[in-house]
C-alpha cells in the first residue's frame, strides 16, 4: 500500500471576505449543499467551519494530485467534507472511479486559522 499526504492552512478572514464579497457565487462554486447547510447551522462560527472545509479540500487535492494529475480533472465540489454522528469529519469523493482504499482526515481551527491534513491510501 502507498500512502499520500496533503495539508493546508487558511486564514479564516480570507474565506469570510470571499463569502461576503461573492456570496452564493463563491459558496456554490466551492461547497456542496450538505457542506453549506452544515456550516450555516454553526451561526457565529460558520466561517471557521467553511474555512476548515476549504483547507480539507485543498489537503485532499494535494494528497490525490500525484495519483490523479494525468487521469482525472477534480473540481472543488467533487470533494465533499461531512461529519459522522460522533463529529468525525470524513471525505466523500463524489466522482467515482478514483480507486482509493481510504482517506483519513483531521481538521482544526482557531480564531484566525483553519488547518487540515489528509492521508490517502491506495494499493498499487
Amino acid at each position: 500500500m502507498k500512502i499520500f499526504c496533503g495539508t493546508d492552512i487558511i486564514e479564516i478572514d480570507r474565506i469570510k471576505s470571499s463569502i461576503e464579497e461573492n456570496g452564493d457565487n463563491f459558496l456554490n462554486k466551492i461547497y456542496t449543499k450538505k457542506e453549506i447547510e452544515y456550516c450555516e447551522s454553526k451561526k457565529n462560527a460558520k466561517y471557521q467551519h467553511y474555512s476548515a472545509r476549504f483547507a480539507a479540500k485543498e489537503a485532499v487535492f494535494k494528497a490525490l494530485s500525484q495519483l490523479l494529475a494525468d487521469k482525472y480533472e477534480v473540481s472543488w465540489k467533487d470533494i465533499e467534507i461531512v461529519n459522522l454522528e460522533d463529529g468525525k469529519p470524513i471525505v466523500n469523493l463524489l466522482k467515482k472511479g478514483y480507486n482509493i482504499d481510504y482517506i483519513e482526515l483531521s481538521l482544526s481551527h482557531s480564531r484566525d486559522y483553519a488547518v487540515a491534513m489528509a492521508l490517502v491510501g491506495i494499493n498499487i
